[in-house]
């Protein structure tokens, strides 16, 4: 529970109308609101998570927000950004976020940090604020959030959304775990896909996000018993909702300093080897390949290793459809192999990654083929705008 001097905080006739149904509540009153009113919340990212507790918290009459992020509003955002408008796509995000803050409060002081959130600034940039929220989406930010909050000894309320699914609890809170109890050690790079890359429904960060928000609002006030120590699971799918028992690590390391959390998650190491292989593997441009097709030639196979509800989505005429998924498991190898029959072989995918990945996997086999550089993304880009990118 935080300590603020509260006779210094004043409540003004709009905050008494604006907050009359808190107010009414004997768990927050006066004194309850006089704490939102002076506590300070930084959020970091604007996305998915940030957008539903950035415009709860602000509601709830939490005096000073910070909110960190480097990234422009993107029409594929709107679906659950629901911060953001159509108006402000190609803006930056931590803008729209504080006109949208603005919009439901006034009285709320937004802190703006336009930047990518590092070992070198987070000290600083957190240090300030009573509670930090993460709404990262990555593996490297979400141990550099953990880390600093450590660090400093504030609370970090965390949320996680894939697909149907999300997570949520509060780390480093009254001697409770943190994200290093949970996660030790970051899984490999690319175990764990991406929402760009695996897809999330909508409504599901709006439902991770709230209960963020909620935790937050429970830790300011003193109120009711936090996700300290509880990791919450939610399903969406089957609407159900599920609880595990955190506790703090007895020998895990004790965090010193902040360090280089790329480095800790292995994404250079990922990255210098994708490009060493992807450097092993021919590519063609996308008007290269419209050529090719254009000519009439037979003497080559399309393979797109997408997933099938992706070829559902969009496909380049021609293509022929084997998932990496079968690829890796090695049953798409003899398929591909009959596929060809003499044929050379080009390969694509979204954007041009798990191609090259399939290509690898292919050539381990005898099979050499050529990548289609950007992938469908790119045909849809340069050759044919038809073709919906998604």
């Amino acid at each position: 529970m935080l300590n603020p001097n509260l006779d210094q905080i004043q409540l003004t006739k709009d905050d008494y109308e604006r907050y009359s149904r808190h107010l009414i509540l004997p768990e927050v009153g006066l004194e309850g609101q006089k704490r939102l009113k002076a506590a300070s919340v930084l959020c970091i990212g604007t996305g998915g998570l940030g957008s539903p507790l950035l415009l709860y918290l602000a509601a709830a009459g939490i005096g000073r927000i910070g909110i960190v992020d480097f990234d422009v509003v993107d029409t594929s955002n709107l679906q659950r950004q629901v911060i953001h408008g159509t108006s402000w796509v190609g803006k930056p995000k931590i803008e729209s976020a504080k006109n949208r803050i603005h919009e439901i409060n006034p009285h709320c002081q937004v802190d703006l940090y336009e930047t990518r959130l590092s070992s070198e600034n987070a000290l600083d940039i957190i240090r300030p604020y009573d509670i930090v929220v993460d709404g990262t989406d990555n593996f490297p930010t979400r141990y550099l959030v953990n880390d600093a909050c450590v660090l400093l000894d504030k609370p970090n309320v965390y949320g996680s959304i894939f697909r149907f699914e999300g997570q949520a609890t509060v780390f480093n809170y009254e001697g409770g775990p943190n994200y290093r109890d949970l996660y030790p050690e970051p899984p490999p790079p690319g175990m764990v896909p991406s929402c760009a890359e695996g897809g999330v429904l909508g409504i599901l960060p709006g439902m991770i996000g709230v209960i963020q928000a909620t935790e937050t609002v429970k830790i300011i006030i003193g109120q009711g018993t936090t996700l300290n120590g509880r990791l919450m699971l939610y399903n969406a799918l089957d609407m159900k909702f599920r609880e595990l028992k955190l506790r703090p690590n007895p020998i895990r390391p004790v965090i010193e300093k902040l360090i280089d959390y790329e480095e800790f998650c292995g994404i250079p190491q990922a990255k210098a080897a994708e490009a060493k292989e992807q450097n092993e593997i021919p590519e063609m441009s996308v008007t290269e390949l419209k050529a090719l097709i254009d000519s009439g030639t037979k003497d080559f196979v399309l393979l797109d290793v997408r997933n099938p509800h992706e070829y559902e989505i969009a496909k380049i005429p021609g293509s022929v459809l084997v998932p990496l998924p079968e690829i890796e498991d090695g049953d798409g190898v003899t398929q591909v192999q009959e596929l060809l029959n003499g044929h050379r072989l080009i390969a694509h995918c979204k954007m041009g990654g798990r191609s090259a990945k399939a290509l690898a996997i292919l050539k381990e086999a005898g099979i050499n083929g050529t990548n289609v550089k950007g992938g469908i993304n790119a045909w849809s880009q340069e050759v044919d705008s038809s073709v919906p990118q998604y």
